[in-house]
């Protein structure tokens, strides 16, 4: 029978406790959203949602085609420059996810006879850009600056060092610097994935590259996505001028997708317009975090310090992780869910989102339920 297989695969799932199922959700739902990366509660603010709407009107629905056909607008450069010069790049270039902006960048950047070296925390994006790249893949140690020096150290040829820089898991942030270090020890570029610090670290939530000094470099190449801080769609990499020349010739993500939808891009805009005006947004999202980790630890809780806006706590099992979720959901408190695979060490947590526009009130809630339904 065609795709037989897909059953004992599904029955597979069920024993571990690993079936992924979705959840639509209403425009107003009642529970309490610790689970989106609405990191600084933009998504429905309304200059954000204007600006989507006035972008609609005047560009339409859709972008029409490829970036290289139909799909580039007025919009879509504009977008670009301000993006660059928020984040503190040379230049830019958006595209239709952050998971396609990070297959782009990996896939583009490791030619064959190349090295790329993979954080083993890297988000799934990254390990899928590894994958379809040509060059040769190492996973390495977790945050370890020195295997990837010791690692580069071995190779005679082009080379590339990737990592999130704020894991997704964990929240726990890269030594970026030493990181690049080791990357110009060796005349590696370094590419890294900012989809989590992007709003919430670096001087008014310019991102996590900004912060450690390494935004504008010719050696770092950035990724982000628009979908988190911004509350809008979309990815996007920054870097020099010659590497975003480069991917508008070989990254085929970009040569062979179609452009990012308007409404994304105004929303994007209006998003980073109201971050340059509010840039105490930023701060106030690590504080939501830290105020939540905090009051997690204190209730007994097992939760990991975070480094920017995400705060994960440890269940006993992916079973009771699913379960826990459920029983928050029931108590009227949205929260993630994280399960194996999409964790690399295996253990299952909640995953917590800090927004910069909780109340001391909704975090208290918050932390109130998640300590009386834990397992």
């Amino acid at each position: 029978m065609a795709f037989g297989w897909i059953d004992e695969q599904d029955r597979a799932r069920r024993e571990a406790g690993l079936v992924r199922v979705l959840r639509p959700r209403p425009a107003d739902s009642p529970l309490l959203d610790l689970a989106s990366n609405d990191y600084l509660g933009l998504a429905r603010h309304p200059e954000v949602t204007e600006g989507a709407a006035r972008a609609a009107r005047t560009w339409g629905g859709g972008s029409t085609g490829s970036r290289l056909v139909t799909g580039t607008t007025e919009l879509h450069t504009e977008l670009e420059r301000e993006l660059a010069g928020f984040c503190g790049f040379e230049a830019a270039l958006v595209f239709s996810s952050g998971y396609a902006a990070n297959l782009a960048a990996v896939t583009a950047l490791a030619p064959h006879g190349s090295l790329v070296v993979s954080d083993a925390g890297n988000h799934a994006s990254l390990i899928d850009g590894c994958r379809l790249a040509r060059g040769t893949t190492q996973v390495l140690a977790h945050a370890e600056p020195d295997a990837v020096r010791k690692a580069l150290a071995t190779h005679d040829g082009p080379a590339v060092a990737v990592s999130d820089t704020v894991f997704s898991v964990d929240g726990d942030a890269a030594p970026l610097a030493a990181l690049a270090e080791a990357c110009r020890e060796h005349g590696a570029g370094l590419v890294v994935d900012d989809a989590h610090g992007l709003g919430v670290l670096g001087e008014g939530g310019r991102g996590a590259p900004y912060a450690a000094g390494l935004a504008g470099r010719d050696d770092v190449v950035a990724t982000v996505t628009l979908s988190k801080s911004l509350g809008a769609q979309g990815g996007a990499v920054l870097g020099p001028a010659r590497v975003i020349g480069h991917l508008v010739n070989a990254a085929r993500t970009f040569i062979f997708d179609t452009g990012l939808a308007p409404a994304a891009a105004g929303a994007a805009l209006a998003a980073l317009t109201l971050l340059r005006r509010e840039p105490e947004r930023a701060a106030r999202a690590r504080a939501v975090a830290a105020e939540l980790h905090a009051r997690l630890t204190a209730s007994g809780l097992a939760a990991v310090r975070p480094d920017a806006a995400v705060v994960s706590v440890r269940a006993p099992s992916a079973e009771t992780a699913v379960r826990w979720a459920a029983d928050c959901r029931t108590a009227g408190l949205s929260v993630g869910c994280f399960r194996p695979p999409s964790v690399p060490d295996g253990v299952s947590r909640l995953r917590l989102t800090a927004r910069a526009d909780l109340s001391g009130e909704q975090i208290a809630h918050a932390v109130r339920v998640i300590g009386e339904t834990r397992p």
